[in-house]
């Protein structure tokens, strides 16, 4: 068998590829921790106290509805763990607010966890996250 310069040329492509998937990984997981770090001041997470509500399996990840509620929260950050750009939504609440309640459409690239972190009045935080299914991605996917 003779090997031609093309067949190196996809051997060494396929070789770089398979060496970035895990550096894709780590930069997903490095832009996750930065964006609660942003928000959070590193505080510590507590969980409930915050509901999200999402599709266990999303047909088309380009419109995945998604709700988030936390009574007494004055902010509330949304993340997809998968996407490209983690940060999806953040929603602020005044103190005439009814309630602290959101609903929006995100888009999904991929089968992810979808976080939600709720800044609460007094201070402390609160964090609750879900998987969602994705079939069909949204961000190029």
């Amino acid at each position: 068998m003779q090997v031609t310069r093309r067949d190196t040329l996809a051997l060494g492509l396929g070789a770089a590829a398979l060496a970035a998937l895990p550096l894709r990984a780590q930069t997903a997981n490095a832009n996750i921790e930065a964006a609660i770090l942003d928000f959070t001041g590193d505080a510590e997470l507590a969980d409930g106290g915050v509901t999200l509500t999402a599709p266990e399996i999303a047909e088309n990840g380009n419109t995945v509805p998604i709700k988030v509620e936390a009574p007494g929260a004055s902010e509330i950050l949304v993340l997809a763990a998968g996407n490209p750009n983690p940060q999806v939504g953040r929603f602020a609440f005044g103190p005439l607010a009814a309630s602290q309640y959101a609903s929006t459409r995100i888009r999904l690239a991929q089968t992810q966890d979808v976080i939600a972190i709720a800044r609460l009045e007094d201070g402390s935080f609160a964090r609750t996250s879900q998987e969602v299914k994705v079939t069909i991605g949204g961000c190029g996917g």
